[in-house]
């Protein structure tokens, strides 16, 4: 690595906007398209606007999509339509969610903002627009860029899919420190297109306008066809001097920046944590070898470390820590290669392992930095499964003595148990997607973590001079990185002081600087660059980033006070955040909410929390809930059915849509009865449920009075499995009979059948009744229970019931599930509940014998009871 550490801006923006084509000349034309990028000492501000005209002789709709960083806030947008103005309002979101309630029961769509990938969230809207006339739609969203790998990096996705006859990018940048180079480069480009870029530079300014005629373009003068699909980089570095950082002053406020450079780096004591349950096997395994593989050569000779895998089980590879000599890592890879995926998930006892051997560990460089980076897919399976006492019990073995990085891999973990453990532990959390770069991922986590050169850092200012100070005390350090404090000078000052105590591999280190407070504001007057007090609003973003993140580790009180901190601020600067929405008014008064995405809301429900028993087929449950009920077909033996799911005679249930199918026949029973499969509410505990083979063909499954929702299922003539449910509201009244071969929905004595052969939905006065083609069919309404039934055709049709938002269910919900959601609670055990074989479980009064299932291979998380309906 090079002794210079380079400043990295990442800024993301990805522009879509989609039209109907009409031979060579798109009947909707996107006439003009200008992005406007001003990022001003690291704070960026980005204004999209877009100009459309509908060419045809009828109205058409016109679709606006934007691609904007996770880590940005939307500020504004608006659309302008034949001179009218319709302004998007941000809002407190819960006040924003009631009001946008009655547009949901007229059946209009949600969610303007959802997340696209690792780095992105897409904003889009769409609006009708008469024949002959034009819209304008403005985006503006607002983000401080943080620096990652020593590089600042602005990346605009283009993708008008169509020539524009006014393109242009611009891109503004200020950075008082010096600019110390400046790069562009693009996917798209062509020796034509290169003509149309240009670039201005001088000590602190730069000016990047890419501005392509139409002929620039085209791919060829024959087609219509544009050249603009891809990526637009800029890259550069900002000069740095060995001091105390830059601190920079505007009308009040300052932001300090501090990156040190050129200094030794501390030797790590790391112990990797990896997850090889069965829901890891495939691709997921064979791409974390070959991450681990490539980080065993980047660790350096005076390092230490371990490895400590888990299913079920946790085996630690050594058993201490060893020096990361050439003999070791070579072991260390031997034992990588070899990693295969079965069992359960103990990610508890794989934890306290892993802070046990970091205690007893001798022989450590005396400053040196500990950490601990967990690798899991899942939650947790064995051992301890209540993610609470999880967290509590990690938390007090660390005690701050080392830091957890935790990596959710794909989907089916619960990011937000992760991030918790992560954040409460002086570490981070950060989700890795199932894509082809998954081990590029993981290495690029690694590399951010790989060279801490500080510890222990202490930032202190005029304790009576400055207000609203952010977070000015760091536990680690890492090469690449930058801190930034910001705060408000409350005082008359000449002079603002900092001291900065840190330590270093071989010393304590003191730094002091003194910033003139005048002579920083005047850097920043009458720059064009400048938007508002862009510090100001730095300032309050950082805030509320530091609330939020510290809400997620709190507890509940002080969880509501940093909450309301954080809107308050977020109404006050007018951000969209995870607290507020955006209301988007159209024509006619139609309402659309934009919500802030959070990578927690990002994964697909896992309505088995603990979910051992889809886990086992290396796969969970596809939506997020806490509780799930499943119909499962008996009649074949365990074994058999077991052996046939992993020798991959019906592989062809294995795909992502489908995943909840493998849990449907997790657990068939011998004697041929279905069972039901369930969360206990705030238990985290799975029951399986054996319906009495001497049951009623009907069966009254779920109640619920205040929800207004009922539920019963039908079982098969001379089958054990079920066959039809049916779904009854209150209000609106509506019945909904499922089949195996189609769906009915009754309201007002109207009868409309839905195919399952065609994805399809349709809304009854807020109740939305949608299909997923050959997959499953889902009931939702504001407020109640949501209601999912999927489809099984393996070898027989069958259905499969799942419940969703289970904690809106009432005290007075019944039935032969109904009463596990509201009266099922577990006896005491004098001997480890986790452990046990048995348990006494109390329903409606009534105590039952409850038995753990097992296999000979792995443990099975789930008590089994029979029941009588």
């Amino acid at each position: 690595m090079e002794q210079r550490t380079l400043l990295a801006l990442m800024v993301f923006s990805s522009l879509i906007i989609l039209a109907e084509t009409n031979d060579q000349k798109p009947a909707v034309e996107i006439y003009s398209l200008h992005v406007d990028c001003k990022v001003t000492s690291r704070f960026a501000h980005t204004v999209i606007t877009s100009r459309i005209v509908n060419r045809a002789n009828e109205s058409r709709e016109a679709t606006f999509e934007v691609e904007l960083p996770k880590t940005a806030f939307i500020t504004n947008f608006s659309m302008s339509i034949d001179g009218e103005v319709y302004p998007g309002i941000i809002k407190e979101k819960a006040a924003a969610q009631n009001k946008y309630d009655s547009a949901v029961s007229q059946g209009q769509s949600a969610g303007l903002v959802k997340i696209t990938d690792r780095k992105l969230e897409q904003f889009h809207v769409s609006v009708s627009i008469a024949a002959a006339s034009k819209v304008t739609f403005e985006l503006t969203y607002e983000e401080l860029l943080k620096r990652q790998l020593g590089k600042y990096e602005l990346l605009i996705k283009v993708r008008p899919k169509q020539l524009v006859k006014h393109f242009q990018i611009d891109v503004h940048i200020f950075e008082p420190q010096g600019i110390h180079f400046l790069e562009t480069d693009s996917t798209f480009m062509t020796n034509e297109l290169t003509k149309a870029l240009t670039k201005e530079q001088n000590e602190t300014k730069a000016h990047i306008l890419f501005k392509p005629t139409l002929d620039q373009q085209k791919k060829n003068s024959e087609l219509g066809e544009t050249l603009l699909n891809g990526d637009f980089v800029v890259r550069y570095d900002v000069k740095r001097e060995a001091t105390a950082g830059d601190i920079q002053v505007v009308n009040g406020y300052f932001v300090h920046y501090f990156a040190p450079q050129e200094m030794p780096v501390l030797p790590k004591n790391v112990i990797f944590v990896i997850d090889r349950s069965g829901s890891m096997t495939g691709r997921k395994i064979e791409q974390t070898r070959d991450a681990l593989l490539k980080i065993l050569q980047d660790l350096r000779q005076e390092d230490h470390f371990s490895f400590i895998t888990f299913n079920h089980k946790v085996l630690e590879w050594k058993g201490s820590l060893l020096p990361a000599t050439e003999e070791n890592m070579a072991s260390a890879a031997a034992l990588v290669q070899t990693l295969t995926a079965r069992g359960g998930t103990d990610i508890s006892g794989a934890l306290l392992a892993a802070v046990g051997m970091l205690d007893k560990a001798k022989g450590l460089p005396e400053r040196s930095v500990s950490m601990i980076i967990l690798l899991t897919d899942g939650q947790p399976t064995s051992g301890e499964r209540n993610v609470e006492v999880i967290q509590e019990n990690v938390q007090k073995a660390i005690n701050g003595k080392y830091a957890l990085f935790c990596l959710g891999f794909g989907f089916d973990v619960s990011y937000k148990f992760l991030e918790k453990m992560a954040l409460s532990n002086g570490g981070i959390a950060r989700r890795i997607y199932e894509n082809a770069d998954a081990a590029l991922q993981l290495q690029g986590f690694y590399q951010e973590v790989a060279t801490p050169i500080l510890m222990q850092i202490e930032i202190q200012y005029p304790e009576n001079s400055i207000e609203g100070l952010t977070k000015n005390n760091f536990k680690l350090f890492f090469e690449g990185s930058e801190i930034i404090v910001s705060g408000k000078i409350s005082n008359e000052l000449d002079l603002l002081p900092v001291e900065i105590k840190a330590q270093s591999h071989t010393s304590n280190l003191t730094l002091k600087e003194e910033a003139n407070v005048k002579e920083k504001e005047q850097v920043f007057q009458n720059q064009r660059y400048i938007f508002g007090n862009f510090i100001e609003r730095l300032w309050a973003y950082l805030t509320i980033q530091q609330l939020l993140e510290k809400a997620i580790s709190a507890q509940e009180e002080d969880q509501k006070a940093l909450e309301a901190q954080a809107l308050d601020l977020s109404l006050q600067y007018s951000f969209v955040t995870p607290l507020t929405s955006m209301v988007v008014t159209k024509p006619q008064q139609q309402e659309e909410l934009a919500n802030k995405p959070t990578e927690a809301d990002n994964e697909k429900p896992s309505n088995l929390p603990a979910g051992a028993s889809s886990k086992r087929f290396h796969s969970r449950m596809p939506w997020e809930d806490d509780a799930v009920a499943v119909g499962v077909r008996g009649g074949r033996p365990a074994d058999r059915l077991r052996s046939e799911l992993q020798t991959g005679i019906n592989r062809r249930m294995f795909s992502t849509v489908s995943r909840f199918r493998d849990a449907i026949r997790a657990q068939p029973t011998a004697n041929g009865d279905p069972q039901l499969l369930l969360q206990l509410p705030k238990q985290n505990e799975r029951i399986c449920l054996n319906i009495d083979k001497r049951a009623p063909t009907s069966v009254h499954l779920l109640s619920d009075p205040e929800q207004g929702l009922t539920v019963t299922g039908k079982l098969g003539d001379g089958v054990n499995h079920f066959v039809q449910f049916d779904i009854n509201y209150v209000n609106p009244p509506v019945q909904i009979h499922v089949y195996t071969h189609a769906i009915l929905v009754s309201h007002n004595n109207k009868n409309n059948w839905l195919s399952w052969t065609t994805s399809t939905s349709s809304t009854i006065q807020g109740l939305k009744v949608s299909v997923e083609k050959e997959r499953s069919v889902t009931a939702s309404l504001p407020d109640v229970v949501t209601v999912k039934i999927s489809l099984v055709r393996f070898p027989e049709d069958f259905l499969g019931l799942y419940f969703l938002n289970t904690d809106r269910f009432s005290n007075k919900v019944t039935g032969v599930l109904g009463q596990f959601y509201s009266k099922a609670q577990f006896g005491s055990n004098s001997n480890n509940d986790q452990r046990a074989v048995e348990r006494l479980l109390g329903v409606s009064g009534s105590d039952h014998k409850v038995s753990r299932l097992e296999s000979a291979s792995e443990p099975v998380s789930c008590w089994s009871i029979d029941l009588t309906p």
